[in-house]
Order: structure tokens, then sequence, then C-alpha cells
């Protein structure tokens, strides 16, 4: 039984590279979007072909969307797909935001086939550097426990991971609800153009969602159905 690994930021991003060192499972296998894919939600191809490329015995850049890829991943490259994790994601991925998010999508189209999974997000503080080591460690250690619970059919887990500055305390682990507050939409206009400058990091957060967990310090943990 295998672990299907994809994203939405593509198979060359640094955040599936930490994902599959927190995984650390021979029974592995990348299908990944050949290309940068954030923010493009449950879209799927259905109208144009997809291209599939093999690029080693356990890794496949797909010319399409992640839920392209887990679709194609659990219908044709594998079809005794254990768990699906979507992620090591570049950014939050923090209430409203699963209904955008491509990673998010991943899991979902998963939970839609019966088979459960778990999103992973690396919220990131204004433009401060990644620590995808850092990422890698906290995703194990929220491995070990997740991949051991029960999911109800059509549930999946969505973990998003604070961004904490060396000597800052070590995150706990939070299992809440998801925010319903809408992101910020703010946009500059010249002429006829609209230009987004909305800022996550000022988005409304209700007390002990997601957000206001993750915006903390500490590590998210919802549970989302379909």
């Amino acid at each position: 039984m295998t672990i299907i690994l994809t994203n939405d930021d593509g198979i060359d991003a640094p955040g599936i590279q930490a994902l599959l060192k927190a995984v650390n499972d021979k029974d592995v296998i990348i299908a990944a979007p050949a290309e940068h894919q954030s923010g493009c939600g449950h879209q799927v191809t259905t109208t144009e072909s997809i291209k599939l490329q093999r690029r080693s015995d356990f890794e496949y850049a797909i010319f399409g969307t992640p839920a392209d890829c887990v679709r194609i991943a659990t219908t044709h490259i594998c079809q005794d797909t254990r768990f699906v994790l979507s992620g090591i994601n570049a950014g939050g991925n923090l209430g409203v935001d699963a209904y955008i998010s491509g990673t998010v999508a991943a899991v979902r189209e998963a939970a839609m086939q019966g088979i459960p999974g778990i999103a992973i997000s690396q919220y990131r503080k204004g433009k401060l550097n990644y620590d995808w080591d850092l990422a890698a460690k906290w995703t194990s250690a929220i491995l070990v426990e997740l991949l051991k619970r029960p999911l109800e059919t059509g549930s999946f887990w969505n973990v998003n991971l604070p961004h904490l500055q060396p000597g800052e305390a070590e995150p706990e682990v939070v299992f809440c609800q998801p925010c319903t507050k809408p992101l910020p939409v703010n946009y500059r206009i010249e002429g006829d153009n609209f230009y987004y400058v909305g800022e996550y990091g000022k988005r409304g957060r209700t007390p002990g969602s997601d957000v206001d967990i993750c915006f903390a310090g500490n590590i998210a943990i919802t549970q989302l159905k379909v």
C-alpha cells in the first residue's frame, strides 16, 4: 500500500522535498504538478490532454492541477493508495483558504475517492525565509500521530505550521476549528487595472480558530470534510 505525495507549488518546490524527508517511507510515489499551480482550488482538466512525465521509479511530473495529479495517481499510477499527503505548501492554508488552495484540494479529491489524506502548509511571516528542515521535523512528528488516527470517510486533515524565529518556544499542537472570517479584499487601482494588495497577516481571526492558533505560534490542525 502506497503513500502519494503531491502539492500545488510544483514538483521541484523545496516543500515537497521536505515532505518526502518527513515521511521517511520507501513505499512513496511523488505525483505532483510539473508547474506552479498555487491558488487553483479544486480545478480539474477535462477538455484537453494531461501530459505525464516519468522522472524516476517513484517520481511523476503531471502537467495539470493538484486534483488532476491525485486522480491520475490513484487510478493509473497506484491503485492501492493508502494515504495522500499534500505539501509542504509555501504559505498558510488557514480557514477559508481551504476553498482556494490547490494543496488542500489534492487531499479533498482523495477524500472524495474514500482515501484519507493530510494537507500540510507552512505559514510565512512577511518576507522572512522558510526553514524547510524545521518544517520537515515538525511534519514528521505530526504524521506519526495523524496517520494512526481514524478518519470518517470523506474527511481529511489540514495542518498549518507556524513561522517561528530562532529562540522562540517549540510550538504546541492544537486541534481546532477553521476560521470562517474572509480574507482581506483590497486592491490598488491603476486605470482599468486592479492589483490585489490584501495583507495575509492582517486577516481577521476568530479566537481559538486555526488562524488564531497558527498566528500565535502553534501548529493548527483542523479536520475538514467533503
